[in-house]
């Protein structure tokens, strides 16, 4: 009996112990389960690039300019408040497209032109082409500017699913005539690859918007998103639509009054991208990122203030770029971040609250945005990179890992006969050739070398009329043959003091720092401009005309065409002198009338002058 009763217990306790066994197994698995689904989900990217907006052309810098919904974005989420891009459209462009520094892509001389057989270089895979790999969807509205010669430098041959937009780097607002000079204009908005000839006569700030906001409608929620918004505005022409330049019916300064509009218009646009992102479900898992492609041009209503320089310089003015992120994401919110690079200290004057040590610039996006994607080690799986990923500095504040910012070397611009032994030997210490156009921060100290663009201090335009009565106002004159300046500028922001004959020893080092960098750079990319890249050959839009199918048999007949466009422009250039000469005959029948017998021979010696052989050598040297 007593041996019945063990074996009864046994039974019953293998019999709760498996049980147990297979409710935990059961657990686990659920548990595994929940932690797949709860698994985040990679967040969807809104890359808002606007052109030309000065870092005092938005309202929490204190401007005139009316940007509330900007302004809440930026207080709600991160201000990048010494953000560094580059100082003009394609480079900036081809460090976010890439990760990498312009002298490693062999763009570091200027902008890509519309008849440049140029574009990113294609061993350089794209953030579009590495975010697809991750499964992203990935759609550009707004402006390329980064080549367009062969259908493989399209939007849409380096990544993007979708594109509407602009190939080249300027353009009417409205009819999308673009001109590169005079002698070469044509339509230039696309809708993937075809000339979108039925949407002319749209403002483009307005149909890109509108656009963004038909991709949102349409697309997966479970799908992540990349979506590029490339705005035209604030770049010249200045024009928007008139209610918007009713805001600013005080301001007595025509630039300023269309400037200001513009980007008032781009503030509504802004605040409808969000609130469709809210009503497609999409704004919780999203980041938002707003930067300048460059500072602003102050010829063209622009303002920097109080920085120095402007669009196409390397002074603050023109590489210190308006920039936040805006997430529901983020750890930490509506805080600034300052660029004090590496170990900064920031003088006992200033003071700023809320603020974490950070240094950013257009390299960073690359490797961040594929590190949020997943893409574990996007650092070191293309080791090409010159940007870090740092979310962890933006979002909560973290040591960030950049020491130092490369803004560029440019070789080509180097004056020629201008002579090593003062730029190389005297100047640069035998380091570098300072005649050569450079930019480099390290620390709390920033190197300028070469031809680095005009240096001036332009206070809000204010005044009325024309740039004449205020583009002076604080004009700088450097001494004759300066090619080195040295600033601290934590200390000295606004670069107003040159301490490069004072700190002899910093320069040295920077420049040490330039050679190493240049070591390491390709050579620059800067063909001339190709003739058949004109529009009149190709229907009168820009398009890309090399790699085309069937290019062997249309070669023939497009130069067969060049050739009579350009007997056609002879033509009209012959009768444009003599339009002149008859104008001029006129008036010499005015002045002279009393003197009539001397006027054959007048009109005659001018004719002479202008022989048919001066007429071919203009068509010929015609671009």
């Amino acid at each position: 009996m007593r041996g019945r009763s063990s074996s009864f217990i046994l039974m019953i306790g293998a019999t709760l112990f498996f049980s147990l066994a297979c409710q935990d197994e059961d657990t686990f698995m659920e548990s595994v389960k929940t932690e797949e689904v709860e698994k985040p989900r990679p967040p969807h990217f809104i890359f808002i690039m606007v052109d030309d907006q000065g870092y005092g052309d938005i309202g929490y810098h204190g401007s005139d300019i009316h940007t509330p919904v900007l302004d809440r974005l930026a207080a709600e989420g991160v201000k990048l408040e010494n953000y560094y891009v580059q100082p003009i459209c394609s480079p900036s462009r081809s460090q976010l497209m890439t990760g990498r520094y312009q002298i490693h892509t062999g763009l570091q001389h200027s902008i890509i032109r519309p008849r440049q057989p140029l574009c990113l270089p294609p061993d350089s895979p794209t953030l579009p082409e590495r975010l697809a790999e991750a499964g992203y969807a990935t759609h550009m509205v707004g402006k390329w500017h980064l080549g367009f010669c062969r259908p493989s430098c399209l939007p849409t041959g380096r990544g993007f699913q979708s594109f509407l937009g602009t190939l080249t780097g300027s353009g009417d607002h409205f009819s999308y005539q673009s001109c590169d000079g005079a002698e070469a204009c044509g339509f230039d908005l696309h809708d993937g690859d075809r000339p979108a000839w039925e949407m002319a006569g749209n403002y483009s700030t307005l149909l890109y918007i509108d656009r963004v906001k038909q991709i949102l409608k349409r697309h997966d929620p479970h799908t992540p998103l990349f979506l590029y918004l490339s705005l035209q505005a604030a770049h010249t022409p200045l024009q928007v639509p008139d209610h918007f330049l009713h805001l600013y019916d005080s301001h007595r300064n025509r630039l300023r009054r269309h400037y200001a509009a513009m980007l008032s218009c781009l503030d509504s646009g802004v605040a409808q991208v969000v609130q469709e992102l809210k009503t497609q479900g999409l704004y919780e898992n999203s980041v938002l990122i707003y930067s300048s492609d460059n500072g602003g041009q102050p010829l063209s209503g622009g303002s920097n203030w109080p920085l120095r320089g402007g669009k196409g310089t390397y002074w603050e003015g023109g590489i210190r770029a308006v920039g936040f992120v805006h997430s529901p994401l983020l750890k930490k919110k509506g805080i600034v971040s300052r660029a004090l690079i590496h170990s900064l200290r920031t003088p006992k004057r200033f003071t700023y609250p809320d603020i974490h040590p950070f240094t950013h610039t257009f390299t960073h996006w690359y490797p961040t945005l594929l590190g949020l994607a997943g893409l574990a080690g996007a650092q070191q799986s293309h080791h090409g990179l010159d940007g870090h990923d740092v979310w962890g500095s933006i979002s909560e504040g973290l040591p960030c890992p950049r020491t130092e910012i490369l803004f560029n070397i440019d070789p080509v611009s180097r004056k020629a006969g201008e002579p090593y032994d003062k730029a190389l030997i005297l100047n640069g210490f035998g380091i570098w050739d300072t005649a050569v156009r450079a930019a480099l921060r390290a620390g709390d100290w920033k190197l300028l070398t070469g031809n680095v663009g005009d240096g001036d201090w332009i206070p809000p335009q204010a005044l009325p009329g024309g740039p004449e009565r205020w583009k002076k106002l604080e004009k700088r004159r450097n001494k004759l043959g300066k090619s080195v300046w040295l600033f601290n500028v934590s200390a000295d922001p606004y670069e107003r003091y040159d301490l490069a004959e004072a700190r002899p020893e910093v320069v040295k080092h920077l420049m040490t720092r330039l050679a190493e960098y240049n070591q390491t750079a390709v050579m620059a990319r800067n063909p001339p401009d190709d003739p058949m890249a004109d529009p009149e050959l190709h229907g009168g839009a820009w398009s890309p005309w090399l790699g085309l199918e069937g290019d062997n048999e249309k070669e023939e007949s497009r130069k067969e065409k060049m050739i009579k466009i350009r007997h056609c422009k002879l033509s009209k250039l012959k009768a444009l002198f003599k339009k002149d000469v008859m104008e001029q005959e006129i008036h010499i029948m005015d002045m002279q009338l009393t003197n009539l017998q001397q006027m054959p021979d007048e009109i005659m010696s001018m004719w002479t002058k202008m022989s048919e052989e001066g007429f071919q050598h203009l068509v010929e040297t015609m671009p």
